[in-house]
């Protein structure tokens, strides 16, 4: 039987056209869907996306900026961004490289999007480290806000910052996205962009940062509230952060083995220099300035293209002022010289054992009371609690109550703060014990103001005694009557006048009643020389000029001096009874040392907007007040107050010598050592309430004033509070530090004698010395100088 043949049958053949069809199109629609949503996303469907214009000029706050003469930063006005930006060729190539090596080391390479960080990413999904760029970062800090956790959310802010990085890329220079990256980043602490960082961490300018400062900085960009250098935030964690970016750069050929090794071993050596509005230097000037910006601001002459206001705190100004920022550190430094000593020993001569009312002196215990409550009604802590809907009951019941504060307080010489319980009445009597100076310097040949200080501690003692507080003047007010005399009656440096005490009868210029002087030394003996007469301070003396030219004449020489006090026209201004700010004194003095020519005082020269465009140019005020013959005639009187008596002795002191007594140590114990000609005056007023010291040379005019909040407070004696005790000091300090700095050429010539001079100044008489007006030779301990 034969087999049955069987037949085998083909495999069946499989189709995969409909999966290569499905794959192309799901690919293809990808694709088309990746296009679309970049479309979308520039079209703005996915949030709002910055045009061309808006590219070209972000809209970044930018702080105002203060600038001294010699080019530095004495400050800025912000409100939240602290910034002032630099361009690339301000940066150094330490933080250059260590950015690169650290956040996007292609760079160079990518047009704003790293492919090979991207796929790398999304690979690891992120664990690999992100893939921003720096084109990235800079869009997304520029551009786009920090979205929810929502993954949809999140893709669709990474195509805007992409599309915005490939704009930026097209837009800027490789150089110009680090520059603008550096200068948008906030690295805490009011430091917002690098050159802020570099100030406030290192005291530096960006272009002066060194490796490890570089990589500090940089390694803080990964998270600058977690990696806080500051001492009690994480100092630790900053210096591990920044000894990875130099193994960063070490890894991509920045730096050797060798040096990220040693750099690696090294603490953070932080100059933490906060940049406050209360703090850094210059800070009173900087409070006068932010109102005279204020003023120039709401001017309408002073307007945007556009027609609104210039915003101090948010428009970049670059505001040029006057001050030199060296003269002025010098002047602070004198400041906290000599604060410490003298407040130290008003304390100790006011204790509570020896004074009951202290601070106050010559007042009963309901006299302090009521002065403490009329100074409680003024305070701001009770508007507050007004505000609040307090009772008067419950507010006086407050400043009973201890509370935990932060106060100023001199330590080991230094400007300090401590934290203490305290009644807040208890503060109040605690700041009135404090003596506080004014200080202000100027350069009389162009009115430039160099230095000003309002006082020794802006955060704590907010009024400035330069140009808001005004106070008696005392004996510096008798130049202004010599010169008056000089010029209208052309009386001679030597002509003599009886020290004999003189009476203005009743009803003489407007006198309400008689008015006799007298002479602290109770010497009435013989004549005086108007030389002599300036420089022992005579009291009848300058009461006889002013009754031979009425006082009308020498309030008229003080408002033409610049004098803008109200000044009552009575002989007892001779005595300096008038209340004048600083800011006049010195203004009016500068008068006398430039040739009889008052220049009004400049504290700005020009400011400009963020792109260098002039806004304000100064425009010189000057008038002619003297002749040149009477302005050096005055200047000669003055010139003899600081060659003879005590005045002249402290000035030209080499330091403590034999007579090392505790007086002479705080008072007058610094070695100045200033022999070129200086003209000067000192003042004091009743009670010592007021210490002044007027110091000139040929290109500088320096006022400085010393007192206390309330006239009470003062020293018992004349020995400690006359104004060659409190006020001189300081002149003699911070003049010994600008002639020690030769870069400033400080004057040390003789005051410029005119061609012409007719009045006679060579008197050949020796001068007894300067003790200011109402002071007390015998009270004062003699010292052979």
């Amino acid at each position: 039987m034969a087999k049955k043949k069987t037949t085998k049958s083909k495999p069946e053949t499989l189709d995969f056209s409909k999966y290569v069809r499905w794959f192309w199109m799901v690919f293809l629609g990808g694709v088309l869907a990746f296009v679309l949503l970049f479309l979308f996303a520039s079209w703005g469907f996915l949030g709002e996306m910055p045009d061309h214009t808006k590219l070209e000029n972000p809209e970044t706050n930018l702080a105002s900026e203060i600038i001294s003469s010699d080019d530095k930063t004495l400050g800025k006005f912000y409100f939240n961004d602290n910034r002032t930006p630099v361009d690339f060729k301000e940066l150094p190539q330490n933080i250059v490289d260590a950015l690169i090596a650290t956040e996007d080391v292609r760079h160079y390479e990518h047009s704003g999007i790293d492919g090979r960080g991207t796929l790398r990413a999304i690979y690891k999904l992120g664990s690999g480290g992100g893939a921003s760029t720096i084109s990235q970062q800079l869009a997304k800090n520029l551009f786009t806000k920090q979205v929810s956790s929502n993954i949809i959310e999140r893709l669709s802010q990474k195509v805007r910052e992409w599309i915005i990085a490939i704009r930026l890329e097209r837009q800027y220079t490789k150089e110009e996205i680090i520059a603008q990256y550096l200068n948008i980043v906030d690295f805490n602490n009011n430091a917002d962009g690098i050159r802020s960082a570099a100030r406030i961490y290192f005291g530096k300018e960006p272009k002066d940062l060194d490796i490890k400062e570089s990589a500090m900085i940089v390694g803080m960009l990964k998270n600058p509230t977690l990696y806080n250098p500051r001492p009690h935030r994480n100092p630790v964690g900053t210096r591990n952060r920044r000894n990875v970016v130099l193994a960063q750069m070490k890894k991509y050929g920045f730096i050797t083995e060798d040096v990220k090794d040693s750099l690696q071993k090294t603490e953070l050596d932080l100059n933490y220099s906060p940049e406050s509005h209360r703090e850094g230097i210059a800070t009173y000037f900087r409070e006068y300035l932010r109102g005279f910006m204020k003023e120039w601001t709401s001017d309408k002459k002073n307007r945007k293209p556009d027609g609104s206001k210039y915003d101090l705190y948010t428009d970049g100004l670059k505001i040029y002022t006057t001050i030199d920022s060296r003269m002025q550190q010098y002047a602070e430094d004198a400041i906290e010289q000599h604060m410490p000593r003298l407040q130290a020993e008003f304390n100790n001569q006011n204790t509570p054992k020896r004074n009951k009312t202290t601070p106050f002196l010559g007042l009963s215990t309901s006299e302090v009371d009521k002065l403490l409550n009329d100074h409680m009604k003024r305070g701001e802590r009770w508007r507050v609690l007004k505000s609040q809907g307090k009772s008067e009951k419950e507010i006086r019941a407050s400043f009973q109550k201890p509370i935990e504060m932060t106060v100023f307080k001199w330590v080991n010489g230094k400007a300090s703060e401590v934290d203490t319980v305290m009644k807040p009445i208890d503060s109040m009597r605690y700041y009135k014990s404090f003596f506080r100076p004014g200080m202000m310097s100027m350069d009389p040949l162009t009115g430039h103001v160099k230095a000003w200080v309002g006082g020794m501690n802006y955060k704590h003692f907010q009024y400035d005694m330069v140009k808001q507080g005004t106070r008696q003047v005392g004996s510096t007010f008798k130049p202004f009557v010599y010169a008056t005399a000089i010029d209208q009656l052309q009386f001679s440096p030597c002509d003599s006048f009886p020290r004999t005490p003189i009476t203005i009868e009743a009803n003489k210029f407007g006198n309400p009643e008689p008015w006799t002087t007298k002479n602290s030394d109770g010497n009435y003996s013989g004549k005086q020389t108007l030389k002599d007469a300036l420089a022992s301070s005579t009291n009848t003396v300058t009461a006889r000029l002013i009754n031979e030219i009425g006082p009308q004449p020498v309030v008229e020489m003080a408002k033409k001096l610049g004098v803008t006090s109200d000044i009552l026209p009575v002989p007892a201004i001779a005595l300096g009874t008038t209340e004048i700010s600083v800011y006049e004194m010195v203004a009016a003095y500068s008068t006398f040392a430039n040739k009889g020519v008052y220049n009004k005082p400049v504290m700005v020269t020009r400011i400009e907007d963020k792109n260098g465009t002039v806004l304000y140019q100064f425009t010189p005020e000057s008038k002619d007040v003297l002749s040149e013959e009477v302005a050096y005639v005055t200047v000669n009187l003055m010139e003899g107050v600081t060659q003879a008596g005590s005045s002249g002795g402290r000035l030209r002191s080499k330091g403590v010598d034999k007579y090392n007594t505790m007086y002479r140590e705080i008072m007058t114990g610094y070695p100045y050592e200033l022999d070129n000609p200086i003209a000067g005056k000192t003042g004091t007023t009743q009670n010592q309430s007021d210490g002044w010291f007027m110091g000139m040379v040929p290109n500088l005019v320096t006022g400085v004033w010393v007192g206390a909040e309330d006239r009470s407070v003062h020293f018992r004696s004349i020995t400690y509070g006359q104004g060659a005790s409190m006020a001189l000091p300081i002149w003699g300090l911070y003049m010994k530090a600008c002639y020690e700095d030769e870069t400033l050429d400080i004057s040390k010539d003789e005051f410029e004698k005119p061609s012409n001079l007719t009045i006679n100044i060579d008197c050949d008489v020796k001068g007894e010395g300067d003790l200011g007006g109402n002071e007390d030779p015998e009270g004062v301990i003699d010292f052979d100088f």
